[in-house]
């Protein structure tokens, strides 16, 4: 059960911090000018990259692991977790191209990229709280 608790853990780490990104962090920047808005998303975008990226695949592996160790489809569905990878690779990196690419805020669609980009967002964050309800049920049993 150890790698599952380390799961559970990386899981929850990482739903918190894309749910308080979706609720706090974007709609702050999203109150700044549209020019300021997006400025601020390009550095924050590589940081959560860099702080989400790694718990994603790492948390996901453990839960596999765990699956493998003790069966229970609620530790193989924890696994989704990794879903978060092709998900941001096919679905989210052509949004981050178009709001990294030109000056801030001058294409008249920027406020609607960011927008989107939140609601997509949205979908990783809904990924960890699956990850993380499926984990604790595997716990659980």
């Amino acid at each position: 059960m150890l790698m599952g608790s380390i799961a559970l853990a990386i899981a929850a780490a990482f739903a918190g911090a894309a749910v308080y990104i979706n609720f706090a962090g974007h709609p702050a920047r999203m109150a700044l000018p549209m020019a300021e808005a997006v400025r601020q998303w390009r550095p924050a975008y590589l940081r959560g990259f860099i702080m989400q990226a790694s718990p994603a695949v790492i948390g996901g592996a453990f839960a596999l692991v765990q699956w493998r160790l003790s069966g229970g489809t609620a530790w193989l569905a924890g696994g989704l977790l990794l879903a978060n990878w092709p998900f941001t690779l096919l679905v989210i990196m052509p949004v981050n191209r178009r709001l990294e690419a030109g000056q801030p805020g001058s294409d008249p669609e920027t406020g609607a990229l960011l927008q989107r980009w939140n609601r997509l967002h949205a979908v990783r964050s809904g990924f960890g709280l699956l990850s993380v309800g499926t984990m604790l049920l595997g716990a659980a049993y």
